[in-house]
């Protein structure tokens, strides 16, 4: 089977991958040097890409490593801002419904933020960008076990955050969301 071509790679997930390098923390200033280098790795590597798997796992894959990386180094060490977190959707729903909404993100971001990078893959991959268990585990590498195990604990992780970082009237709407524990 023919690879993808890089272009309609790029054109397709560029914004995804974008959006997944901020839930690992990727500030907004950083973001385009950050998706530079993932989609360097994807130009390198396309040619052995297996067209008969989805994209987005291994997309996923390379950004998370090339993610990890990035925090790994001492000058990104810092707590992110609200500054740096999430925009309105462009549905323009009421103002206060609007900033709600930018809190629960904001606040869930700074959640995720607290979370070990191996756990935080597995909740993002899984949860948010809604892979299959053993699609995850391929991705990272992992026994499909290990990855249900860190799942659990990132949820639990993730409660915990959320109940430290923000009043209870927050803690109420991400339930509304499906973020909480299941």
């Amino acid at each position: 089977m023919v690879p993808p071509r890089f272009v309609d790679v790029f054109d397709s997930h560029f914004a995804w991958v974008w959006s997944t390098l901020q839930r690992f923390g990727v500030s907004e200033a950083e973001a385009p040097d950050i998706a530079q280098e993932v989609f360097v790795v994807v130009h390198a590597q396309l040619a052995n890409y297996d067209a008969t798997r989805p994209m987005r796992p291994w997309l996923f894959g390379i950004a998370y490593r090339i993610a990890t990386r990035w925090r790994a180094l001492a000058r990104h060490r810092r707590e992110l801002s609200t500054e740096d977190l999430g925009e309105i959707p462009d549905g323009r729903p009421a103002a206060d419904e609007a900033l709600e909404r930018d809190e629960v993100r904001a606040l869930v971001r700074r959640a995720l933020a607290t979370l070990s990078p191996t756990r935080r893959a597995v909740l993002t991959m899984n949860v948010l960008d809604e892979q299959a268990m053993p699609d995850v585990a391929e991705q990272l590498g992992i026994p499909v076990n290990t990855a249900y195990s860190r799942l659990r604990r990132a949820r639990e992780d993730l409660a915990k955050a959320v109940y430290r970082l923000q009043p209870p009237a927050i803690v109420n709407a991400l339930a509304g969301e499906g973020l909480g524990q299941r």
